[in-house]
């Protein structure tokens, strides 16, 4: 008779998460992951296989909440203005980075700093997690542009690629910088947007 797992694979799973996104996929070692994981190598490797199959079943995990919370949050209200919900959004990030004393930042932004290129796999999920973003940003900003928050012309594609970006300079520079100085960031990047600029 099989002896029964004695831990819950999606609290391991979510343990070997937060460790990736505070440490990066370099800096966490196979030791890391067996002592936040609470479980031996050998349990590990059955459960999730290699360290790189559980750091990418790790970043599918994170890439899924991120994702959701994404279009809950810029999808939260239908009517009223659009612009004052994609700064809360925006500010949302600054907000959680400066709530965590480690500065742990985003696991999608490690990924790419780290894994890119080199790493198919995680390119794959990397790619698809700032592609949902983009999503999210662009319908938003279809409807800031019907609302006359922008620009009848404004191009809602390229504007969605250049919020992208500003989130991932966000999330790099959220580890060194104050509030005062990210928020400044954030209002200057909208009010290039907003159409009384």
């Amino acid at each position: 008779m099989a002896r029964p797992k004695e831990f819950d694979p999606q609290t391991a799973l979510v343990a070997a998460m937060e460790l990736f996104r505070r440490q990066g996929y370099e800096a966490t070692s196979v030791q890391d992951l067996v002592d936040a994981l609470g479980i031996n190598r050998s349990s590990m490797y059955s459960a999730y296989g290699s360290k790189h199959d559980l750091y990418l079943k790790a970043l599918d995990l994170y890439c899924a909440v991120e994702a959701d919370r994404a279009r809950q949050n810029l999808a939260e209200s239908d009517t009223g203005p659009a612009l004052p919900v994609l700064r809360a959004f925006l500010l949302s990030y600054v907000d959680s980075a400066l709530a965590d004393p480690l500065r742990g930042g985003c696991m999608v932004t490690h990924g790419v700093l780290e894994r890119l290129p080199g790493d198919d796999r995680a390119a794959e999920r990397l790619g698809g997690a700032l592609g949902s973003l983009e999503e999210a940003f662009a319908y938003l900003l279809l409807r800031a542009r019907a609302g006359g928050e922008l620009a009848p012309g404004t191009d809602v594609r390229s504007t969605a690629r250049f919020l992208v970006t500003l989130t991932q300079g966000l999330r790099v520079m959220e580890r060194t910088a104050g509030r005062e100085y990210l928020t400044q960031v954030v209002d200057q990047a909208l009010a290039g947007l907003s159409r009384t600029a």
